[in-house]
Formats: C-alpha cells, sequence, structure tokens
C-alpha cells in the first residue's frame, strides 16, 4: 500500500487502483508507522509525500516486490514444466535402448527443464536416489545388494525376457527354441552377481533346470561379454534390451520355457516426486509401450537434444 501512494501521491489514489477504500488505507499506513516507530507519510493538502522513512521503505518494498514476483513466475513455471531440473538415472542396457528416445520426447514436450544422465546400476542409483541425489532411476532390481531399501517405490514398466547368445556355427544354433538344461555342459559368460540383477536370475533358472553353470568369464559390461561369445569362449543369457542390436558373429535364441525375465521399473522416492519426474514417468511408460509391441521408436522431433551424461 505505501508504494502505491508514493505511486499515486495519495491515499485516495492508492485505495482506487488496490480496491480498497481510503481511510482502510490510511488504517494499514497507520499501522505500518506503528510497527516501524517513524513517520512513513506527511499528509499534505493536495495528497500525501514520503518521509525519509517511507522513502527507504519504498525503496526496498519494490525491490522485494520485484524478487516476489519473479518467484512466482518461477514456481509457475516450475508447475507448468517450463524449467527446473530433472536428474535421471539408468543403468547400461536401458541406457542402449529406450533411455535415448526418452530423453529426446522429453526434451521436445519441455525443453525448458534441465535433464541430467546418470549413467549407473541399481546398486549404485537407489542408495543415490534415496539420499535425495537423484529425482528417479531406471532399475532392473528392486533388492540391490539383495537388502531392499526403505523410501524407494517402484513403477513397473516392462519384463525384459532373457535369451540365450552363441557363437553363430555353435551346434545348437539351428533350433529356434531351447531348454537351458540343454546349454548345462556349455562354458557361460556370466555378469557380476555382486552388482548386477541379471546374474542372480541366471543362476536360479540354472539351479531349477538341475544344474550348476560352468562360469568362463564374468563382465558387468554386455558388449565385453559378446565378443567372448563370438569369440567361441562360451554362451550367455542376454536381456532382450541387448538382443535387439546383436552383434553379425553372434545368434539369438529363445528359452523354452521362456521363465527367465527381468523386471523393468523406475524407481522414486516415496512422497514428493517433481512435475517433471512425474512428466517423465508418462514418456517412459509410452516407450516402453511402444518397445514391448516392437514398434519402431519415433521420438518427438525437437531442434536442440541435450544431456549432460557422466560416467560413474
Amino acid at each position: 500500500m505505501l508504494c502505491e501512494v508514493a505511486r499515486h501521491g495519495s491515499f485516495s489514489g492508492a485505495a482506487a487502483v488496490l480496491g480498497y477504500t481510503q481511510p482502510a488505507v490510511s488504517r494499514q499506513i497507520a499501522t505500518l508507522e506503528a510497527e516501524v516507530g517513524l513517520p512513513v507519510v506527511r499528509r499534505v493538502p493536495h495528497g500525501a509525500v514520503l518521509t525519509d522513512a517511507g522513502r527507504l521503505l519504498v525503496e526496498r518494498g519494490e525491490a522485494v516486490m520485484a524478487l516476489l514476483g519473479d518467484t512466482e513466475a518461477e514456481l509457475r513455471a516450475l508447475t507448468g514444466l517450463e524449467g527446473g531440473t530433472l536428474r535421471l538415472a539408468s543403468f547400461a542396457s536401458a541406457a542402449a535402448s529406450i533411455v535415448p528416445p526418452a530423453i529426446a520426447t522429453f526434451r521436445a514436450r519441455h525443453p525448458g527443464v534441465q535433464l541430467g544422465i546418470v549413467m549407473a546400476d541399481p546398486v549404485d542409483s537407489l542408495p543415490r536416489l534415496r539420499a535425495g541425489e537423484l529425482d528417479m532411476a531406471l532399475s532392473h532390481d528392486s533388492a540391490p545388494g539383495g537388502a531392499e531399501l526403505a523410501g524407494i517405490e517402484y513403477v513397473h514398466l516392462f519384463d525384459d525376457p532373457m535369451y540365450v547368445a552363441m557363437p553363430v556355427g555353435h551346434d545348437l544354433a539351428q533350433r529356434r527354441k531351447l531348454q537351458l538344461g540343454d546349454l548345462a555342459a556349455e562354458p557361460w559368460m556370466l555378469a557380476t552377481p555382486q552388482t548386477c540383477p541379471d546374474s542372480r536370475l541366471f543362476l536360479r533358472a540354472c539351479h531349477t533346470a538341475g544344474f550348476e553353470p560352468r562360469i568362463a568369464f564374468q563382465s558387468d559390461d554386455y558388449p565385453a561379454i559378446l565378443g567372448f561369445v563370438a569369440a567361441r569362449v562360451g554362451v550367455a543369457l542376454i536381456p532382450d534390451m541387448v538382443a535387439r542390436g546383436v552383434r553379425n558373429d553372434v545368434v539369438v535364441r529363445q528359452i523354452d520355457p521362456p521363465s527367465t525375465t527381468r523386471p523393468i521399473m523406475v524407481a522414486l522416492p516415496t512422497g514428493y516426486r517433481s512435475p517433471a519426474a512425474m512428466a517423465m514417468l508418462d514418456v517412459l511408460r509410452e516407450i516402453s509401450a511402444a518397445w514391448v509391441a516392437g514398434r519402431p521408436i519415433a521420438p518427438e522431433r525437437t531442434t536442440r537434444v541435450e544431456a549432460a551424461v557422466r560416467q560413474v
């Protein structure tokens, strides 16, 4: 009110602009003077002029109101996805399949949101999500290290089937479907059980099939595993996310029955989720549905697709 009195030079002018009566403005100015302990306005025959204290308050008040206006605009931008940040973690095979079109689609829809992508397996990303360092994480493991983490909820996207990868020319390569027990005598390429849940799925499947696999090589890098498969060091169980881009010197066959699948999930903190996180969840659901259906994933067009990707 004091700023409007200064702007219009009178209580009546401020009252007309603010939608109050002139006595109401006068009472508010009197309350302000009582709080300040100094007069802020001097009444004159044709209106009101500011005292030194009044000029100081108006100068500071206009700056404060400008800051409040900017803050309100920024809050509206966050709600409307015109600003803000989103920190998403992804494990490697998701980053090579569904994440790139999801990023492109999200950036096309919400170019004002600053998007950061971290490459990390669930054993690393989920504790960081729980600590507040991330907003969401793609995961294929709800219990990294064998223990479920409190404060995290999971949204299931789809189940990713696992296939057998073997070198071209392998004796069993002519069969379209195989039982896991058919490969009991083979040396296996396997991910590291301590960090990759895929290996735990594989070991449980082997035990169900009645054999203990002979492990020839362990790595959490699927391209490296496929390189060893191509070199005839052994065979491997690989997820569909990897199998769709398999190299030419490796063949992929289904397991019958197809009992080994891994769940692909979005991990979110319990409680508050930002508008940007919920918008990305919608995008990931759309991309995942297209992936499962085998449809070409065509992200929405955008002139700039930027994501800060750093290895951890």
